[in-house]
C-alpha cells in the first residue's frame, strides 16, 4: 500500500500518515493476542512454592500480570485461579502452563479442558514434561494432542470393560456388587428391638451403632418397623398385596 501512495505521487506527508496508521493497525492486532500463563502447587503450608512454575512462564514471555494461580490439590473441582483465567481467555490468546498435570485433574479432564479450549479458539503451550511438545496452535501440537484424546477414550472403556467383567465374576459367585450396608443383621435387629422401646435414646442408639441418625432411619422406623434397607440385608421378601374380592 505504502509503495503505492509513492508511485502515484501522493505527498510526502500522507505516505507518513498512512505508514502511522498500518503501524497502529499491526500493534493492535498484536496486542489482542494475549499470552495467559496458570500456575499450581498442592500445598500452601509453605513447603511447595511456585518459583519454577513462574520462571519458565517468564522465559515464554507471558507478563507477570497475566499468571493465574492456585494452591490447591488438582484433585479439587473448585480453583479460582484456574476459572479465572479460563474466563479471561479470548479467541486468539493462548494458555502457557509448565507441565500437563498443572492444568487437569485426570486425562478425560485435561483433554475436555483443552477441547473447550479449542472450541473457543484458544491455543495450549506446554512448556516441559512428558507433554512438551503439546502446542495446539501448531498441527504437529493438534496432533499429538488428538493422541491423549484418543488415550483417554482407549483408558475410559478399559475402565468401564473391567468393571462390567468384575461385575460379571461377583454375580456368577453369588455377590452382588454396589455399595455395602452399614448394619449387619444383628445390629439391625438390635435397633428395631431398641426403636420399638418407647425410652430409648435415638442419639445413644447411633452413638452405639456408629452411624448417623438418618443412617439410622432407613434401616428402622420410629417406632421399630423394618424399611426397605432392613429387609434387603435380612432377606425378608416383601409380601405381594391380598387380590381384590370382585366376588358380588
Amino acid at each position: 500500500m505504502l509503495s503505492f501512495i509513492c508511485e502515484t505521487g501522493y505527498d510526502t506527508n500522507t505516505s507518513k500518515l498512512a505508514a502511522h496508521f498500518a503501524g497502529v493497525t499491526q500493534t493492535t492486532v498484536c496486542e489482542a493476542l494475549m499470552k495467559l500463563g496458570y500456575a499450581r502447587i498442592s500445598k500452601a503450608d509453605g513447603s511447595q512454592t511456585l518459583d519454577l512454575q513462574l520462571d519458565a512462564l517468564a522465559n515464554a514471555d507471558v507478563a507477570p500480570d497475566q499468571v493465574y494461580k492456585d494452591e490447591a490439590s488438582g484433585k479439587k473441582d473448585n480453583r479460582p485461579g484456574l476459572e479465572a483465567c479460563l474466563k479471561a481467555l479470548r479467541k486468539g490468546d493462548t494458555l502457557y502452563i509448565w507441565k500437563l498435570d498443572r492444568l487437569g485433574r485426570d486425562l478425560k479432564h485435561l483433554v475436555t479442558t483443552v477441547r473447550n479450549l479449542s472450541e473457543r479458539g484458544v491455543g495450549l503451550c506446554v512448556l516441559t514434561g512428558q507433554g512438551a511438545n503439546i502446542d495446539t496452535t501448531t498441527s504437529s501440537g493438534k496432533l499429538i494432542f488428538g493422541i491423549f484424546a484418543a488415550l483417554a477414550e482407549f483408558e475410559g472403556d478399559l475402565i468401564r470393560e473391567r468393571t462390567m467383567a468384575g461385575l460379571a465374576a461377583a454375580r456368577a459367585r453369588g455377590r452382588k456388587g454396589g455399595r455395602q450396608f452399614a448394619l449387619t443383621k444383628n445390629q439391625i435387629r438390635l435397633a428395631q428391638s431398641a426403636m420399638a422401646n418407647r425410652d430409648t435414646n435415638v442419639a445413644d442408639l447411633c452413638s452405639e451403632l456408629g452411624i448417623t441418625r438418618a443412617t439410622l432411619y432407613r434401616y428402622v422406623g420410629p417406632t421399630g418397623q423394618l424399611r426397605d434397607h432392613a429387609k434387603r440385608v435380612l432377606n425378608i421378601e416383601k409380601q405381594p398385596l391380598p387380590a381384590a374380592n370382585t366376588a358380588t
